[in-house]
């Protein structure tokens, strides 16, 4: 069996970079690779990871120049070819607006920036990224965004139920998905979401904050658990 080989994108204003990093190697047993955003290349990986941040300071819109830089070009195509794509926060914006997952993040409903733990149940746990995850489990992870307000029209989020690509939903402790346990407004707290084939996840919340004990919990270390058990 091969090792898994992962890589992280770094952009100007990424700030979770190094904490994916760190969250990746504990479970990799060595560092993935850092790639800049100016490269042209992406090394032969079986995993990248968009990570969060503030990539060319949310001029624009959040993850709109980001979309267009070189690198996100080589991580479309190899997409398109199955590699798996995880986005974290920025990088789930980044992931819509590059067109690798539908729909938008807008400004939270309260038009402030939020940063706390929230509780997400687990809406299938068939994927890599959530196959060490229980279906219908409620984890707790950290939310820090000003634009997480997921939107996409209603034939989308149809489609989006109906093909069970829905990943997470913000609820409440008790996994109940109520408004009161929605902290952005987002359409059916929704928290994150997949592709057609469940190769690229795009999610708000971030599983690298809760990743060790250090940190106060670990609910997100079985995703890059799983993420090595499933692709190496």
């Amino acid at each position: 069996m091969d090792p898994l080989k992962a890589a992280v994108i770094v952009f100007p204003g990424s700030n979770c970079d190094r904490d994916v990093a760190v969250a990746l190697e504990a479970s990799l047993g060595r560092a993935p690779l850092m790639v800049w955003h100016r490269d042209t290349e992406l090394p032969a990986v079986d995993l990248v990871v968009v990570p969060g941040g503030f990539s060319y300071g949310d001029y624009l819109r959040c993850g709109a120049m980001a979309a267009h830089s070189p690198i996100l070009r080589e991580v479309k195509a190899r997409a398109a070819q199955g590699l798996h794509v995880l986005g974290i926060c920025n990088g789930f914006q980044i992931l819509t607006e590059a067109g690798l997952l539908p729909g938008v993040l807008m400004r939270n409903m309260a038009l402030r920036f939020i940063c706390r733990d929230v509780h997400l149940r687990v809406e299938t746990n068939a994927s890599a990224f959530a196959r060490n995850y229980a279906k219908a489990s409620v984890v707790r992870l950290p939310i820090a965004h000003a634009e997480g307000n997921y939107f996409a029209d209603a034939e989308t989020l149809k489609r989006l139920e109906g093909e069970g690509r829905v990943a997470f939903r913000y609820v409440s402790a008790e996994g109940e998905a109520t408004e009161a346990a929605n902290p952005n407004g987002s359409a059916r707290n929704i928290a994150g979401i997949y592709n057609e084939t469940r190769t690229v996840l795009g999610l708000m919340p971030h599983p690298e904050r809760l990743a060790e004990e250090a940190l106060g919990g670990t609910d997100g270390k079985p995703m890059f658990d799983g993420l090595v058990e499933a692709l190496s």
